[in-house]
């Protein structure tokens, strides 16, 4: 196809195909809806513009790879056009070293050609002998002149043509170079035009999911997640032990979780299970922390001020405390547990709020967001565990630390990199465990926060199924077609999104089944079964294998995780890296 006809072409699809806006809004109840929209109408585009550069790409690596060939074919010329110059070069420096000779001998040849006859010969000679000798001489040295006389005019015509087939070679290879460039040029606008437009669309639904899973984190807010354990709010939906039956027939799934989402720093009711077997506050923040001293600071002349409402509804209105003080306000973990775990979370916290302090940060909210703080002081045994450690803060480098801490971790802890947060040093990855853990058995049994009710969860509900976030066969047909389908055309994901929600171009079940069908795969309407497996060293979930009659497929655990979450029903949700599934 020329040139003119492919830019034409890409010129006609820019036409019809604009970029679309993308506004980055405040989230919003609503929002993910218009995201999806936005992403749909971005997929869109984008499988346009491909869609039309995919039939030219082809032509366009064809002429690219004919003026490859061209230009190495002018390189040969060049390298002969060079040679050939110095050949005529040294043809003409030879012919003016012959220039002598030539003019003798077309002198010699011309004298001889009057002065030396037969007749003359016959006359100057004494014998006839002598005659024949001299004119067969003579005719010898005139056929040697003309031998010389033609050869030198043949070499003059020979370089003349050269010389100017050589200019010839010249003008056309120049005049080649010349329209090369210019096709290049034409060449490299159309394929950086499609290109810079495709990015520019890919970047679009790239801001998109982004802000598409930040609104899907959102949602964890309605599955009552822990954030501490002093909280009693939020549990699991389908509590095995007792069964809590969902009401519908057949095989049912779930999907359970161990521990919650943020698992880094101190794991609280892990601290509570090891001070209830013997260990002090020290072993039990190095069992959660590393790379950190114990730093007797001023806390007791050092202020904050409190600001916001807190998760009781009072509020505070810049109420400034000493960070003792305050400390004996804060409400993050239950005053009946043993001492030493209510000592490890005194420093914790103090660490917590006074990095916060050392980063420039005196006010602080009085809620869950900070730390929980309430207008009274908190129970006798918490306030003699802040006194207990007072002025305690755990340090790197000469500074307080972030003391982070969550309710469950499940029997592992993690660092902050570990769950998406920036690095830090004072944070590690370790089982939790007071044995081994090899075995689904050895977590449930050895784990030091096995006892909290958050250990084991399934997250999410729905009310139809008596509250409970148990799926039925065919819900997991659908969740396992959707990772079939997204792993073999990632630009499917956009219409992936839960059919409950009702969300434009959203595909149901009967649409995705058919599209792995027009891509020669058997989706599942029925699954049987679900196997899980596990690293039991780090606390992930590797692989999720399917059994129905789509026949048998396994999934990474994280890819199952990011389309389960993006596709089951309801606010069904998978809350962390180590899942695993109970049938009944």
């Amino acid at each position: 196809m020329p040139t003119k006809k492919i830019i034409a072409l890409l010129l006609i699809v820019s036409l019809n195909i604009l970029p679309l806006a993308v506004s980055v809004q405040k989230a919003s109840s609503d929002q993910l809806d218009d995201i999806n929209t936005q992403l749909a109408q971005l997929n869109d585009e984008l499988s346009k513009s491909v869609a039309a550069t995919q039939p030219l790409q082809s032509q366009l690596d064809s002429e690219q790879q004919q003026i490859a060939s061209i230009k190495s074919q002018i390189t040969g010329v060049e390298s002969d056009i060079t040679v050939k110059k110095k050949q005529i070069d040294d043809g003409y420096a030879n012919l003016a070293q012959k220039e002598k000779i030539i003019t003798a001998t077309i002198r010699d040849f011309y004298v001889k050609s009057y002065y030396d006859s037969p007749l003359i010969t016959f006359f100057s000679q004494a014998t006839m002998s002598d005659i024949t000798q001299q004119i067969a001489y003579q005719h010898a040295q005139t056929e040697q002149d003309k031998s010389i006389i033609t050869n030198i005019a043949l070499t003059i015509n020979d370089l003349q043509s050269q010389k100017e087939q050589l200019q010839q070679e010249e003008s056309w290879l120049a005049a080649t170079k010349t329209k090369l460039d210019a096709d290049t040029a034409k060449l490299n606008t159309v394929i950086t035009g499609a290109k810079a437009y495709q990015s520019q669309l890919s970047n679009q639904i790239a801001q998109l999911n982004a802000q598409q899973q930040q609104l899907i984190a959102q949602k964890y807010a309605s599955l009552g997640i822990p954030v501490t354990a002093y909280t009693t709010s939020g549990g699991c939906s389908s509590d095995l032990n007792p069964y809590k039956d969902p009401g519908f027939g057949g095989t049912k799934f779930g999907f359970f979780t161990y521990g919650v989402p943020n698992r880094v720093g101190l794991n609280q009711y892990g601290a509570k299970g090891r001070a209830e077997a013997g260990q002090g506050y020290n072993d039990i923040l190095n069992a959660y922390y590393q790379n950190f001293q114990i730093t007797t600071m001023p806390t007791s002349s050092t202020n904050v001020t409190v600001d916001g409402t807190n998760d009781s509804g009072e509020t505070f209105s810049n109420q400034t405390f000493t960070v003792e003080d305050y400390l004996q306000h804060i409400y993050e973990m239950p005053s009946s547990w043993p001492s030493e775990a209510l000592k490890a979370q005194a420093i914790a916290a103090r660490s917590y709020v006074m990095h916060a302090i050392a980063n420039g940060q005196t006010t602080v909210a009085p809620n869950t967001h900070f730390q929980e703080v309430k207008t009274e002081l908190n129970a006798q045994p918490w306030i003699d565990a802040v006194n207990a450690t007072a002025g305690q803060v755990m340090t790197s480098g000469g500074q307080p630390i972030e003391g982070f801490f969550s309710s469950t971790h499940g029997g592992y802890t993690h660092t902050t990199s570990d769950i998406g947060w920036s690095a830090t040093s004072y944070t590690k990855t370790a089982p939790d465990a007071s044995g081994a853990i090899n075995s689904w058995t050895d977590l449930q049994n050895n784990a030091y926060d096995k006892e909290s009710p958050w250990f084991y969860c399934d997250w999410g509900s729905r009310p139809e199924d008596n509250g409970t976030a148990w799926l039925t066969s065919s819900d997991v047909a659908d969740i396992a077609n959707v990772v079939m389908l997204s792993q073999a055309d990632n630009s499917t994901t956009s219409h992936l999104s839960q059919v409950d929600k009702s969300l434009p171009d959203t595909w149901d079940a009967g649409r995705v089944q058919q599209e792995l069908k027009n891509r020669g795969m058997t989706p599942y309407t029925n699954v049987s079964s679900v196997s899980v497996s596990a690293d039991f060293g780090s606390g992930n979930t590797t692989t999720v294998t399917v059994s129905g009659d789509g026949g048998t497929h396994s999934f990474s655990g994280s890819n199952f995780k990011t389309l389960f979450n993006l596709r089951a029903p309801a606010n069904i949700q998978i809350v962390g890296p180590l899942y695993n599934v109970e049938i009944k």
